[in-house]
Order: structure tokens, then C-alpha cells, then sequence
């Protein structure tokens, strides 16, 4: 095959080819292994597998003891020091290490905090769209889709207004990082000021912890720093990567999804007519259409830790795979006329928020209702908001992020 993954001009191909791609690797008996090549900055291995059917991304994400996280789920891996600086992410973690994790944060997602933040997600849309038609279209992105989720997760965590144009900044840098990088020079200062961004978001949430020790509130920081009722909580450290990882996750897969999905409704108007003339009947598989159509994050790697058969494959121990997320959500074997747009389709085997398992999305509920509420109040209040021309991507093969999309109404 004319196609490798593992090659960073693969993920400079238009969209199209790429998804063309991806479904002749779907034909193969077995999944195809792809070497790698040395990536400036970061750790060479010695291949992986590609995971691109979606019975065996499933397989993978439920049997987490033999398909871990750790040492790291990015491809490639990061070099082993990423880790000293900044902690241990929780994605990159297996149980039990993972799971006390797990246990800690999941306090902030539990349906009584997300009916808590309702109003709160209602009046920044509000916002959103008042300061929209008082400025004009222009970029979809800058003036929608990357204001709500960290307005949302700077909200829980009870970050200071003052602080928040800095945590804009920081996270643009970090999103940045995640994207193709052409040369040597330019992943040394891309890498350099990802390092400066996470480790001022670490700085600022660790101060805020140590306030909120001395003085809870009601906020999330203050819970997570504060013992639960097994007389667990954060560490410093613990609390920075937690800060950072839901920063980067939690606002990638929405501003990710509601980017994309403005164009989808634009380029699909029987589906937006059809969504507009019922849309508390059609909005939940309207947004499940939509993360199944975009899927946000592209892929995650895992180690094999011991022999095991997969379809037919021989894995052995050390072995790495990497679960293609936008692949398995057009395997046509589970997803009938894959490429087409169909917000009344059964979507819920979709891994548009990862597959099923430990390590399945722990604020996929909160995007979930960050999307509905914003594309009710856009729909209401602009009902001819559409956009206009293709979107900029980022080339990147781990983040599938619009740069920016221009829109009107």
C-alpha cells in the first residue's frame, strides 16, 4: 500500500484521501504494522500496529490489562523526562494507579455538578452569541467554538478572570504542539513553548490549590484538594497534570466537534432543515452524529503487555497498537453509508469519545451539554448561521483541530 501512518505527510493529505486511505486499510485481513521514523524531540520506537476496524478498537479499549496505557497513549512517545516535570498524566496511567486517579476527579462530572452548571452554560452561550452579532461573522473558531470550554472548565475550577485570557494563550500553544511538525527548528520552539505553557497552567491551578486549602469554596479545586469521604485528594503535582489534561482534552473534543460541525450543517442543509424543525427531538443524535463524523481526538497508542491474539494477529509482549478513533467510526460493518451525514443514525457504538472501557471519556457528558446548549442558542438566535469555505486545519495526527473556519449569518 501507497500509505503510512506513521510517515507525518500522511496527515498533510486533504481530508478526503486520508479517510480513502484509512478504508483500504479497513479491507486488509489483518491490521498492517507501520515502522517509524526518527521524530525530532521526541522518543523513536520500533512501529506499531494500526487499529482502524472498529471491533478491534473496542477489543483493545475493553482489555486494558493487556492493551495499556503506559508508558504513554500519544504517538510518538514522548521522552521519558515529560513525565519528572510535569507528573503523570492520567491517560498514561493503567490501574490501580488510574483508577484512584479516576475515583478522585469523578466528582466533577457526576450529574448533579453538570445540573449545577447548566445556568452557567447558558448565559456564557448567551454571551457568546451577543458579543457574535454585536462584532460580526468572521472566524467560527476564535468566536465560538474555543470560547465555551475553557469558560466552562475555568468556571469549575474557579479560575479568576483575570487569569483566563492567560489560560487562552497557554492552551493555544499546547494545541499548537500537537501538529505536524516540518522541521527540527520548529519542533524545538514548539516544544519549548508547550513546556512554558503547561508549566504555567501547572503553576497557576498548584497556587490556587494551596488557597483553596487555607480557604475552600465551592468550586472544583477546592474539592479536589480537600479529602473525599476515603480520605482521598490531589497532590500538588497530581493536580496540575489533572488541570492540563482537562484543558486539552476536555476543551479539544468541543471546540473540536462544534467547529466541524457548523460546516457539516452548512454542507447538509436537509439535516440542519430536519434539526431545526424539531431540535429537542433531534439535538442528542445530532451531536453524536457530529463526534462520530469528526472524532475529535484521532488516536491513542497502547503497549501490549503480554502475548495475545487479536483477529488473527500474534501480538507479542512490548508490541505497540494504536486505536484509530476516526477510522473505527466509518467502519462500514458498524456504520452503514459511513461517510454520509445522518443525524436520525444509531450512533451509540461510536468511539467518538474513546472506546468502551477504563479509560472511556470522563467528560463526555459535559461536552455533550456544552454542544446542545450552544448550537440551541446559535440556532435561535441566528437561525441562518452557516459557514463559508473550507476550514484551516491543523495538520496534526493525534488532534483533529480547525485552526479556524470563517462563518456568517
Amino acid at each position: 500500500m501507497d500509505i503510512d501512518l506513521a510517515d507525518l505527510d500522511f496527515w498533510r493529505r486533504p481530508l478526503k484521501e486520508r479517510h480513502e486511505a484509512f478504508a483500504r486499510l479497513r479491507q486488509a485481513d489483518l491490521p498492517v504494522f507501520f515502522p517509524e521514523k526518527k521524530v525530532p524531540l521526541l522518543r523513536s520506537g520500533t512501529g506499531f500496529y494500526a487499529l482502524v476496524r472498529h471491533a478491534d478498537v473496542v477489543e483493545a479499549s475493553r482489555n486494558a490489562k493487556v492493551f495499556s496505557s503506559e508508558p504513554a497513549v500519544t504517538n510518538p512517545e514522548p521522552p521519558g523526562w515529560v513525565k519528572h516535570v510535569f507528573g503523570e498524566s492520567m491517560v498514561n496511567m493503567d490501574d490501580p494507579r488510574h483508577a484512584r486517579l479516576r475515583r478522585i476527579v469523578s466528582r466533577a462530572f457526576s450529574p448533579k455538578m453538570l445540573q449545577g452548571l447548566q445556568a452557567d452554560i447558558q448565559k456564557a452561550c448567551a454571551r457568546i452569541v451577543d458579543d457574535v452579532i454585536a462584532k460580526g461573522p468572521g472566524d467560527f473558531v476564535s468566536q465560538v467554538a474555543a470560547r465555551l470550554p475553557i469558560h466552562v472548565i475555568c468556571d469549575m475550577m474557579g479560575i479568576p478572570e483575570s487569569m483566563r485570557a492567560k489560560v487562552h494563550e497557554h492552551v493555544d500553544a499546547s494545541t499548537a504542539y500537537s501538529g505536524v511538525r516540518p522541521s527540527l527548528l520548529q519542533s524545538a520552539r514548539l516544544a519549548g513553548k508547550n513546556v512554558v505553557a503547561l508549566l504555567a497552567l501547572q503553576r497557576m491551578v498548584i497556587q490556587l490549590g494551596h488557597e483553596r486549602v487555607a480557604e475552600p469554596g465551592k468550586d472544583l479545586v477546592s474539592a479536589l484538594v480537600t479529602a473525599n469521604p476515603d480520605g482521598e485528594k490531589l497532590t500538588d503535582k497530581e493536580l496540575g497534570s489533572f488541570f492540563a489534561l482537562l484543558l486539552v482534552a476536555g476543551n479539544e473534543t468541543a471546540r473540536n466537534t462544534m467547529a466541524h460541525g457548523i460546516k457539516l450543517l452548512t454542507d447538509h442543509p436537509a439535516q440542519r432543515e430536519l434539526l431545526m424543525s424539531d431540535f429537542d427531538g433531534h439535538v442528542n443524535g445530532a451531536i453524536e452524529e457530529m463526534v462520530r463524523h469528526v472524532s475529535p481526538i484521532i488516536q491513542f497508542r497502547r503497549t501490549v503487555t503480554e502475548d495475545y491474539a487479536l483477529r488473527g494477529l500474534e501480538l507479542k509482549k512490548g508490541d505497540r497498537v494504536v486505536l484509530f478513533y476516526g477510522s473505527a467510526n466509518r467502519d462500514e460493518e458498524v456504520f452503514p453509508d459511513a461517510d454520509a451525514f445522518d443525524i436520525t443514525r444509531d450512533t451509540k457504538p461510536h468511539v467518538g469519545f474513546g472506546g468502551p472501557g477504563p479509560h472511556f471519556c470522563l467528560g463526555a457528558n459535559l461536552a455533550r451539554q456544552e454542544m446542545r446548549t450552544m448550537f440551541r442558542e446559535l440556532l435561535t438566535r441566528l437561525p441562518d448561521i452557516r459557514s463559508v469555505g473550507e476550514p484551516e486545519l491543523l495538520v496534526s495526527n493525534f488532534d483533529n483541530s480547525v485552526r479556524s473556519q470563517s462563518f456568517t449569518f
